[in-house]
Order: C-alpha cells, then structure tokens, then sequence
C-alpha cells in the first residue's frame, strides 16, 4: 500500500482529500504545518507528498527546497496544492521543484490521475 503524506493546514481541505485518499486505497500521513510535514516526511519517507503552498511555520516551498537538498528525500514527487490560480503560479511552482501543480478546489478525478501517473513514473524508474 502507497503511501500520501497531506501537508495541509485547512482541516476541512484535509479531512477532504485523507478520505478520498483512503477510499482509493492509499495510506495517508497528515501533517497541519510546514515543519510538522518535513518532520513527517523524514520519519516516515512517503510514496509522495500534497502540499500546500501557505502553511504556518514554514510554506510549502521552503520545505519542497529542504526535501530536494536532502539526498534521501530528494526523490519524493511532492504535488503543490494552491489556492493560486493566477496566470504564471503554475510554471513558478514546477519552477521551484514541484512535480505538479494542484488548484483548489480540487478536482478529485485530476488529483487521482495525477497521483497515480506520478507514481507510476517512480515505479519506472525504481525498475531501471
């Protein structure tokens, strides 16, 4: 079984997205800021990470920059989750390291197709 860490400060937003994780089969880590989610991440090397991009304590890039300058972490696909929608966030986002970019709302059937091509992705290269 997979494993999705959720970096998400929204309650509402997270309880959202665990439950439709968890209805397709996925494990699901839940973490409420930025230093709680690279906690997280570090402890328990998640398949992959949602994050949101404004988070207390620490935003969501400053913790995508951590992950990628840690050799261990670095190749954990991590999906930006925003409420920016506004022209450029997207090319700033994958810009900044991000293997996706996630707007909210989010909609549920592009957020499974992204996860599992995002996955399958790492399982090719897992096998080369």
């Amino acid at each position: 079984m997979k494993t999705i860490l959720v970096a998400e400060d929204n309650v509402v937003n997270r309880e959202l997205i665990r439950e439709m994780l968890e209805a397709w089969g996925f494990r699901v880590l839940e973490a409420t800021d930025g230093e709680h989610a690279f906690a997280t991440i570090k402890a328990e090397r998640p398949d992959l990470v949602l994050m949101d991009i404004q988070m207390p304590r620490e935003d969501g890039v400053s913790v995508l920059r951590r992950l990628r300058l840690d050799a261990k972490l670095a190749a954990i696909p991590v999906l930006a989750l925003t409420a920016y929608a506004m022209r450029g966030d997207s090319d700033k986002a994958l810009a900044a390291g991000f293997n996706a970019y996630i707007t909210k709302p989010i909609d549920m059937p592009s957020l499974h197709r992204e996860i599992t091509r995002q996955l399958e992705v790492i399982s090719c290269q897992a096998a080369n």
